[in-house]
């Protein structure tokens, strides 16, 4: 049993103890107990036991209302993509049911990789060869994730493949209008966001063969490996679902810097890159880990970021509901106006 100076929050170390035991884990004291950061709400704990080296992630203590299922989520994925080529954190056990520490949650194998919210290290921060190749690991290892048999894997149902494309302009634009009902919220004071919703309606792709979306991929969702630009994981599968993929290579295309450096996402979602691959380098890398037709991306690209610029503008109306800091709700609307401000150069 671990001293009583350790601690996890939200976790009860004897439960957790003795569900450990019965997965048949490396048995001894739950030792050397440190946070992880990520840019998340969800509570990631990197410990020791039995000299063998975990991580776990549960929901914040406060829990939204599917904190749960997205950890169930997390969990099967992680679970699927074992022995395949997709860079990722190796799943260890999973306990899905909520009772026993108050939420689910989940073990995983570490990471020996960096992630961008820590800075650049010296060697990608000094040579514009590893900084171009980052961008490419990125591409690849999107190409790669498209390519599993979600099937073959056991994902059926985790999510709805059938009209995927034909659902995203109005279930996100529902989502938009949800936000009115936020007490002292103005509306969406959105560029172009009904032209931009039109527009994808009337080029909208033909379904193609549906795969597995990460549904959040940008520069600081991945680490890097500490010996060059090549990709150790890709994390965070909060938003994982079955539909096109093609959308997470418009997510990358963006948030990916220009070559000047900027994005709609502001400094940091380019990770501080002055040399970064052009975007279409990235593309020409995804096609040649990818058979998908890639000749609607720039379809892809729009979408991206009109379902990008609505989440963020949810934190917007929070804040002018006093639900979030008003300095983040005015940085995230600033950062919706210029997605679609790309997505209208796009149109």
């Amino acid at each position: 049993m671990a001293g009583d100076e350790a601690q996890i929050e939200g976790v009860d170390l004897a439960i957790l103890n003795v569900w450990m035991d019965d997965q048949g884990l490396p048995e001894g004291r739950i030792e050397n107990i440190t946070p992880l950061t990520g840019g998340t709400q969800n509570i990631l704990v990197r410990f020791v036991r039995g000299g063998r080296d975990f991580v776990l992630r549960r929901p914040p203590i406060h829990k939204r209302a599917n904190s749960d299922e997205t950890m169930r989520r997390e969990a099967r994925v992680l679970g699927a993509l074992a022995g395949s080529d997709v860079p990722h954190p190796g799943l260890i056990a999973a306990c899905p049911d909520e009772a026993l520490i108050g939420a689910a949650f989940y073990l995983m194998e570490p990471v020996d990789g960096w992630g961008i919210g820590a800075g650049l290290p010296d060697l990608h921060e000094n040579d514009p060869e590893v900084q171009r190749g980052m961008g490419l690991a990125m591409a690849e290892g999107i190409a790669r994730l498209g390519r599993v048999d979600y099937q073959a894997v056991g994902l059926d149902g985790l999510g709805r493949p059938e009209g995927y494309l034909e659902r995203q302009v109005v279930r996100w634009r529902r989502q938009l209008d949800s936000y009115s009902e936020m007490e002292g919220y103005p509306g969406p004071e959105i560029p172009g966001v009904d032209r931009v919703a039109a527009w994808l309606e009337a080029n909208r792709p033909a379904e193609k063969p549906p795969g597995i979306l990460h549904g959040d991929y940008h520069i600081g969702n991945v680490m890097f490996c500490h010996d060059g630009p090549g990709l150790a994981a890709i994390v965070d599968w909060e938003l994982a679902t079955i539909g096109d993929p093609l959308l997470d290579l418009g997510a990358l295309l963006i948030s990916w810097p220009d070559e000047d450096g900027h994005t709609p996402l502001g400094g940091a979602s380019g990770g501080g890159l002055a040399h970064p691959a052009p975007a279409a380098e990235l593309i020409a890398r995804y096609g040649e880990h990818s058979d998908r037709d890639l000749s609607d991306l720039e379809w892809y690209v729009v979408l991206a970021a009109y379902r990008l610029g609505i989440i963020l503008e949810g934190s917007h109306a929070r804040a002018c509901a006093g639900r979030a800091p008003k300095e983040i709700g005015d940085l995230l609307h600033a950062t919706t106006v210029a997605l679609f401000e790309k997505a209208l150069r796009y149109v």
